[in-house]
């Protein structure tokens, strides 16, 4: 298939890209920047030139591919309301522009807020609707194309998709806990976060692509829930840095708009998917990458 992937060139998008073209897949990348551009065209892909603003290459990119793969967001958290409508807007272009074509339309979602107190599963519906809910509600959003002739995927990816040279919610708090000089867990540490390693989550959404049917849930997820005493040990061991429990009121001092988070229980399980898909992860733990310097200094 000829896959349009917006993010293409991001942490995620980079293994996907790689994994669909080792597989014989076409990838059309939408890239924002030279450098965007020169990486994909590294790798053997196709380049569209834009971003999300440009709902104008989300068309484009749309009509010119066999699917298409939503994984770009900009997590600007200053302004975590104008991201959201910008999900939304991109969603909803690429959503119409597939109407009556029968294309499948895998989106970026995740697991977090969806069960709290026990592991979501893949039958949990997600309570997000609306351009003012988290992701701009495009999760559901993106299912309600089903009944426009599109076959929309939920891609639900865990809280920690890991490995070297990850940038996201793991490497915040490692690079929190060197500047505090300890590294945290909040109150008893027994908060747990799904995990995926990068290339265990490309290969699922390569099946996803290649299984899809309409409201299709998957996800995205190697390990149920890995304490976050563990992970604040992992990382305490990894840089030489004492391990603590600190008072969720210190959250935030401590880890900046990361406390809200990591004192959460964002775990999931992915029995269902694996079933669905034949997959099954087989790369490093959560643990194992940063206990071995992936996220050290």
């Amino acid at each position: 298939m000829r896959a349009f992937i917006t993010g293409a060139s991001g942490w995620i998008g980079t293994a996907v890209t790689d994994e669909l073209i080792a597989n014989g897949h076409q990838v059309i990348g939408l890239a924002r920047s030279d450098a965007s551009a020169a990486s994909l065209e590294g790798k053997g892909a196709e380049v569209l030139r834009g971003d999300l603003d440009d709902l104008d290459a989300l068309r484009t990119g749309s009509q010119r591919a066999d699917a298409v793969i939503h994984l770009a967001n900009k997590h600007d958290w200053s302004d975590q309301a104008g991201t959201n409508r910008t999900e939304r807007a991109a969603v909803q272009t690429i959503g119409d522009t597939l109407v009556g074509t029968g294309k499948p339309f895998l989106v970026a979602a995740g697991v977090a807020g969806l069960t709290p107190g026990r592991p979501a599963t893949e039958a949990d519906p997600n309570p997000s609707h609306g351009p003012d809910a988290p992701r701009g509600g495009t999760e559901n959003l993106a299912l309600e194309f089903a009944e426009h002739g599109v076959v929309p995927v939920s891609l639900r990816f865990a809280p920690s998709v890991h490995g070297a040279g990850d940038h996201g919610f793991v490497k915040i708090i490692a690079d929190a806990d060197r500047r505090a000089g300890s590294a945290a867990y909040i109150g008893d540490g027994e908060h747990r976060w799904a995990a995926v390693h990068v290339r265990d989550a490309a290969r699922a959404v390569r099946l996803g692509l290649e299984q899809a049917t309409p409201g299709l849930v998957l996800h995205i997820v190697a390990e149920e829930g890995v304490p976050t005493k563990a992970i604040a040990e992992a990382i305490g061991g990894a840089d030489g840095l004492p391990v603590e429990s600190i008072d969720p009121a210190a959250a935030q001092e401590h880890f900046g708009f990361m406390g809200m988070f990591f004192g959460m229980d964002l775990s999931a399980s992915s029995t269902r998917t694996q079933e669905v898909l034949g997959w099954t992860p087989t790369g490093p733990t959560l643990v194992e990458d940063i206990a071995s310097g992936g996220y050290a200094a």
